[in-house]
């Protein structure tokens, strides 16, 4: 977590413990000027490069991560509070994607034949320049690594600001890119928020990409927008995880459990908003809350922790408050529901039932370990309460019936639906939202061209 950024920089903070870890000066501008110059000479030689020469380049920033995994992981838990075994596992999954790109890039790379009417004709692919990217702090590794691969990949620079209470992360992954020669073309940077808008606005910049709150998407979006560049968002996300009658209810508590909680509960596409079919939506209840009850906050260092603190007292509070205006208006707390009175930033584990469209829990993003339980009359209904929502990033399906569901799956909207399974992300899928959670994807093939110019080349 972070103090609140004063004129000269940033302190982060363990949100375990609530003592201060480290100060970071903003740049000055002077410092902002040379990062843009260095970050456009790096551009032009980086593009330069071959495909394959990159992606050497790329290959070795991936072994870094994997021999310095335990530094990473350690600093995640310091500065956000996430378990040390989820941090492992983000580092694996940052290397992993970096593998994937190695592999298939250079097919999705490829000029592509196009069917005309006369002559021959081909699609090419050439980078745009330099991409800002403004990363979030629950992946604080991840969500920075999906975003620079592909970009990097294609040809194009990538500066990053990531969040102010998980700088120390970004930063560190500055230190690796530098030990394999790709600090001119990977900067990560502690940017006041003035200076955010100024780089937006520089001519060197090509496009950005934004993971992050629908207020702050939309103020960048809106920036971006006013000066010609190119956006891609991943915002908020109140993801539907829809139990159907016929669900095998003892995979489905334990995928909510862990869909739910996990990280604790600080994940985009998270099952926030559990919805049940009527006519099972007791017996899910009574072993989901029996879950719900085990679970215990344990300190995100020791092996095999589930969950910690949340990842700053601001944001616990604000959750507090929601459940508050939840029950205020209608919904039963059956489990939890307080802060934990100790330094940091702890949350208890906690159940809303009786949850109904109107109320807080329904309408607003929860990012926490609070569950919330909605019962569904039918599977129209379920699907109505689903779309009832101002997000669409994910959706989590749990039906035996396979036709039934992929029918239903075209139906919720949704950047992505996940039959009997976790909403989760890989490099072989797109990830991305509609309505309120965004636009764009990355990932795939589509993350790689986003910033890409894909150039029509037809001769007579």
């Amino acid at each position: 977590m972070s103090e609140p950024s004063s004129g000269n920089g940033v302190s982060t903070v363990n949100p375990a413990t609530g003592e201060t870890l480290e100060h970071y000066p903003f740049l000055s501008d002077t410092a902002l000027d040379a990062l843009l110059n260095r970050a456009e000479r790096g551009f032009h030689s980086w593009r330069a490069k071959s495909l394959g020469a990159r992606l050497d380049l790329l290959h070795r920033f991936a072994a870094q991560l994997r021999a310095r995994k335990e530094d990473l992981a350690r600093l995640a838990v310091l500065e956000m509070g996430k378990t040390i075994t989820a941090a492992r596992a983000e580092i694996d999954k940052c290397a992993s994607v970096i593998d994937w790109y190695g592999q298939h890039a250079p097919a999705l790379l490829r000029d592509r034949p196009m069917e005309v009417p006369a002559g021959k004709a081909h699609l090419s692919y050439a980078p745009t320049g330099i991409v800002l990217a403004v990363m979030p702090w629950n992946f604080p590794y991840w969500q920075i690594i999906r975003a620079a691969i592909p970009i990097m990949a294609g040809g194009n620079g990538f500066i990053v600001k990531p969040a102010e209470n998980t700088l120390g992360c970004g930063l560190l992954l500055n230190d690796i890119a530098r030990e394999c020669d790709l600090d001119d073309v990977f900067i990560s940077a502690n940017l006041a928020r003035e200076q955010t808008a100024r780089v937006i606005a520089d001519s060197r910049i090509s496009g950005v990409t934004v993971t992050g709150s629908v207020r702050v998407g939309r103020i960048l979006a809106g920036l971006a927008g006013q000066n010609g560049k190119k956006t891609v968002l991943e915002l908020g996300g109140s993801d539907p995880f829809i139990v159907l009658a016929d669900a095998d209810l003892d995979k489905a508590v334990d995928a909510a459990i862990a869909a739910r909680f996990a990280n604790c509960g600080q994940v985009c596409i998270a099952a926030k908003r559990i919805i049940v079919e009527a006519t099972v939506a007791e017996a899910f209840t009574e072993r989901f809350l029996e879950k719900v009850r085990a679970l215990r906050l344990e300190d995100p260092m020791d092996d095999g922790a589930f969950i910690g603190p949340m990842a700053r007292p601001d944001l616990r509070d604000g959750l507090h408050e929601q459940v508050r205006r939840s029950i205020a208006e209608g919904a039963r707390l059956v489990v939890g529901g307080e802060p934990v009175d100790r330094p940091g930033a702890w949350y208890e584990p906690t159940a809303l039932l009786d949850v109904t469209p109107g109320m807080t829990a329904f309408r607003e993003e929860l990012f926490g370990p609070v569950a919330c339980i909605i019962t569904a009359r039918d599977v129209d209904h379920a699907i109505e309460l689903a779309n009832r929502t101002e997000y669409g990033l994910g959706a989590s399906l749990w039906t035996q019936d396979d036709r039934l569901a992929l029918s239903l799956s075209k139906r919720i909207e949704s950047g992505g639906v996940f039959i009997n399974k976790v909403t989760a992300s890989d490099p072989a899928l797109p990830i991305g939202g509609v309505k309120s959670s965004g636009y764009g994807r990355e990932l795939t093939e589509l993350g790689l061209h986003e910033f890409m110019n894909i150039k029509t080349v037809w001769a007579a």
